[in-house]
């Protein structure tokens, strides 16, 4: 059926018979001078022997032909509920949505007849900006599409937004009969698809495929999901060879180069697919997949919100979305994508609780609870008991109550959903908590007991008993009479005899540890003084401690065998903890510790533990030779424990011993990895190996080197920030709400872990450090000659290195097994750097603020952080800044002297250049600026 049209662009609803072929109803419509076939792919409804569609096309003038009115009688025939259904499942927004809907209109039963019913529920776009209105109704539709005679343009202009049908729909492309598994693409377009959220372009129009290119495209997809990247090369070039110009082939052969490590092609092919089909949201798509692959991930936001203008349907380009902005912390954001999915997909529990987690992430704690209750009203029947998710989101429930203070409420909840909950154990717990914090004194007691009754060796069962009792501090014997209960009780258990130690003294205290020491001693433990040096801090109780050891060795030394065996084993645990006792800071006597270990070596001589408490000795004297050799030593008594060839290789890295701490360690490290030990420490991510090595060669004055070895720590941790990707999905496919909630907490502080600043601190000084060298060579400034020597040492050396590296691969690949082949892993990506000497180029202060950064928004507790912070400012000239630092390390200690050094030092630097400064800057640091004494 041709319709004339103006070239001017509105919207409208139309009602035409169209045509059945290939499973679609298809139209003809004439745009402009251009004729052009479009699917219909909306409902059908029969009026008569005719059939006649929905379809919503481009209408090239606001003033209708007569010869079109006819058609438009024909919508009045169109059941009023399924047409306000269709307006309101389109929307793009939150609007006032229906709150129920009969089953029939909200799943409307398919038409056998034809195929055309598979699109009933395929959402259609709104124009941006043109969302209708929520007033608009098939009630107020309906007549105005009645309405007999043309609608001239002032009158459609004039018309109120609900009256206005210019701002109506757009019919979706059909789908694939095959879609991609991850990548939501079609790969059939139609070249007319035109897109409103775009402005008009002059680039050609794309070129469309064939029927055997469109097979070869989907392989291209295949392959590249099934990391078959070769092949899927040759699929791209074969399309493209015929299609030279087909982007969204050109964007798959762009990932699948940058999967190859060709990142620079990657992204110059993704540009001139995107220059070649702007429209496409393939080519989108893909070019925020290579921006999220390089780790730009604000960039790839932006591509992907690109791609979803163009795709609005995509699920997997709203799912990439929504990953990229929780794992930015961009909640607002985070919020409205998974409101989109769940509007899409409202039958899956995952959209309702991805929605939830998103309130809950931003803070926004009644709006998690409201999307979670909504949901459970939208259950038919009761889940079963053994559905674990149902469990768990249960649980995730009651924790967003329970956050929002109202504890009577969050008990409530926890009881009514007491039999759908499979994890029995928290389910003790909170109401134990909950119960406390309602002041419910008496069934708080008994919930804390049940705790204890069922374990007995977690103190923290025993501190919330405390509470719960409301001991006040003159209630000793009542407290001990509690702990002298489970005592009794569960006469194993080292807790109840432990935990009195805390508040008992005097007398008291004295006859409590005693019988816990001769009890501990008596069995030999190796942990006891482990168990007691947090008493330290009370100088009577330290006192009183190390009088009962020794008169307990007195004990033993003067009693004779008994019948049940021998009692060296007793007194070498209390001569044990007496070395220990000597050896801590709190009260440090090293000549007594040597005594007393040196003693309870000739009791027990091959005690691993003693071995390593006399390295330790050795280790405080400053004697780390002797302390590495005293703890290999330990470590040859037990060839078998990972623990002490740690500590061993540990120790050999304070010494600097860093070629013998390789092989050290290298015996618990797979002996075919291609790189050997050090390759597979890098691996396995063994920050504390990377730091202890980074130090030893600073100390040796490697400077690259060290520098190599903190900023592969650095990576590491980006490492660890990435990997919530695979768990933003994965928590909410197994349900594990609680965990992933804590897992995504944990990593926004993940660098304040002190593993991280250790190596940043080391970092930073060794920038400083070269950032204060005086320049003796080059016109500029930038080299000296000390820089020049070590690159020549460093230089040799590497060529060196990389002679042993080939030799050990030599080596490895002449000892394989032949008949095993060759490994299937992937070839790993060769480090063009291995020394660190490309780190040195760069310019110091800048490289430390790689370090800087971090520490000061993650770590600003650490005075050492802010010294750093301070450190590197001052040298940049960022006054400000750096007094924004210094003002934060004496806001922590202001007693410290390295507060007080860098105070003289900024009042010495800023004299001279403070009238040579902005003057807000000078009004700022004049008035913020404590001047030292």
């Amino acid at each position: 059926m041709n319709l004339g049209l103006h070239p001017h662009q509105d919207l409208v609803v139309l009602a035409v018979p169209l045509r059945l072929e290939r499973g679609c109803i298809w139209g003809e419509v004439v745009n402009g001078r251009r004729r052009q076939t479009v699917p219909a792919a909306a409902g059908s409804h029969k009026t008569g022997p005719q059939r006649c569609t929905l379809l919503a096309v481009w209408l090239g003038t606001s003033v209708w032909p007569k010869r079109l009115q006819p058609g438009l009688n024909l919508i009045a025939a169109v059941d009023s509920t399924l047409l306000q259904l269709r307006l309101w499942t389109r929307s793009l927004v939150t609007s006032h949505h229906p709150t129920a809907l009969p089953h029939k209109a909200r799943d409307p039963v398919p038409d056998t007849t034809d195929s055309c019913s598979l699109h009933l529920n395929h959402p259609l776009r709104f124009l941006p900006g043109a969302q209708p209105s929520s007033r608009l109704t098939a009630a107020k539709l309906v007549p105005l599409l009645r309405r007999r005679g043309p609608l001239s343009r002032t009158a459609a202009a004039n018309a109120p937004e609900e009256f206005c049908l210019r701002r109506l729909l757009i019919v979706p492309q059909p789908r694939p009969r095959h879609s991609p598994r991850q990548l939501s693409f079609h790969c059939h377009r139609n070249p007319a698809e035109s897109s409103a959220d775009l402005p008009p372009t002059t680039n050609p129009m794309p070129q469309p495929l064939s029927a055997k290119e469109a097979s070869l495209f989907r392989s291209v997809i295949r392959a590249y999901e099934d990391k078959q990247y070769k092949r899927g090369l040759k699929s791209a070039d074969l399309i493209l060879k015929k299609v030279p110009k087909h982007g969204d082939t050109m964007a798959m052969k762009a990932l699948i180069m940058n999967a190859q490590g060709k990142t620079d092609e990657a992204f110059a092919l993704g540009k001139e697919a995107l220059t070649v089909d702007m429209k496409s949201h393939i080519c989108w798509h893909v070019y925020g997949l290579l921006y999220r692959a390089n780790k730009n991930y604000e960039e790839a936001i932006k591509a992907y919100k690109f791609a979803l203008r163009l795709e609005p349907e995509s699920a997997q380009i709203q799912r990439d979305l929504a990953i990229l902005q929780v794992q930015m912390r961009d909640y607002a954001g985070y919020i409205q994508s998974r409101t989109a999915m769940l509007q899409a997909r409202p039958q899956l529990r995952q959209s309702w609780t991805a929605l939830a987690i998103a309130h809950h992430l931003s803070g926004d704690l009644s709006a998690a609870e409201n999307v979670l209750t909504t949901y459970e009203g939208t259950l038919k029947a009761t889940p079963s008991r053994a559905d674990y998710e149902n469990s768990e989101a249960i649980m995730y429930k009651n924790t967003i109550i329970a956050e929002q203070g109202d504890y009577q409420r969050a008990l409530d909840h926890l009881e009514s959903a007491a039999k759908q909950n499979l994890d029995r154990l928290e389910y003790l717990e909170l109401r134990a908590k909950y119960l406390l914090e309602l002041g419910k004194k008496e069934e708080a007691i008994a919930a804390w007991e049940a705790l204890v009754e069922r374990n007995a060796d977690r103190p923290a069962y025993f501190e919330g008993l405390e509470k719960a009792h409301a001991f006040s501090d003159s209630d000793k014997d009542a407290r001990k009479q509690v702990y002298d209960t489970y005592a009794k009780k569960f006469p194993r258990s080292d807790a109840p005899r432990r935990l009195p130690l805390n508040f008992l003294t005097g007398d008291e205290f004295r006859a409590a540890a005693k019988e816990y020491l001769t009890l501990m001693f008596n069995k030999g433990v190796p942990s006891t003084f482990a168990n007691l040096k947090h008493l330290y801090a009370d100088s009577a109780k330290k006192e009183a401690l190390e009088a009962l050891a020794q008169e307990y060795i007195k004990s033993q030394s003067s009693a004779t065998e008994a019948a049940n065996g021998d009692r060296s084993k007793g007194e070498a645990a209390a001569l044990y903890f007496l070395a220990q006792h000597y050896n801590y800071h709190l009260s440090r006597d090293l000549d007594q510790a040597h005594k007393y270990i040196d003693q309870a070596i000739e009791k027990v001589k091959d005690s691993v533990d003693f071995h390593m408490t006399k390295a330790r000795i050795y280790k405080h004297q400053g004697d780390l030779k002797k302390a590495s050799e005293t703890m290999d030593q330990a470590r040859l008594l037990d060839t078998k424990d990972r623990y002490i060839n740690t500590k061993a290789a540990k120790y050999q890295l304070r010494n600097n011993e860093r070629e013998q701490a390789l092989k050290t360690v290298g015996l618990f490290t797979r002996a075919d990895t291609v790189g050997g030990p050090l390759a597979d420490l890098l691996d396995m991510q063994c920050v504390w190996f990377l730091t202890e090595d980074g130090e030893a060669a600073a100390r040796l004055g490697d400077d690259a080197l060290a520098l190599k070895r903190f900023h592969t720590v650095h990576n590491i941790f980006d490492v660890w920030q990435e990997d919530q990707f695979d768990f933003h999905s994965f928590s909410l496919r197994k349900g594990q709400i609680r965990a992933y909630i804590d897992m995504v907490r944990w990593e926004d502080h993940l660098r304040d872990h002190p593993f991280y600043s250790k190596a940043a601190l080391e970092a930073i000084q060794i920038y400083l450090k070269r950032a204060d060298r005086p320049a003796t060579n080059g016109a500029n400034g930038a080299a000296n000659g000390d820089d020049a020597s070590e690159r020549k040492k460093a230089a040799k050396k590497a060529k060196k290195e990389q002679q042993r590296l080939e030799r050990e691969a030599a080596e490895r690949a002449a000892k394989q097994d032949p008949n095993k082949g060759k490994a299937s892993e992937e070839p790993k990506k060769k480090d063009d750097d291995p020394l660190g000497l490309k780190l040195l180029d760069a310019e110091p202060l800048s490289a430390a603020m790689r370090f800087v950064t971090p520490l000061l928004q993650f770590s600003p507790q650490n005075i050492e952080a802010q010294f750093a912070g301070f450190d590197v400012y001052l040298r940049r000239k960022k006054y400000i800044l750096a007094l924004r630092s210094l003002n934060a390390a004496r806001a922590l200690d202001e007693s410290n002297a390295g507060v007080q050094e860098r105070a003289h030092k900024f009042a010495e630097v800023i004299k001279p250049a403070l009238e040579s400064l902005p003057a807000k800057v000078q009004e700022v640091i004049k008035s913020e600026f404590k001047a030292p004494a």
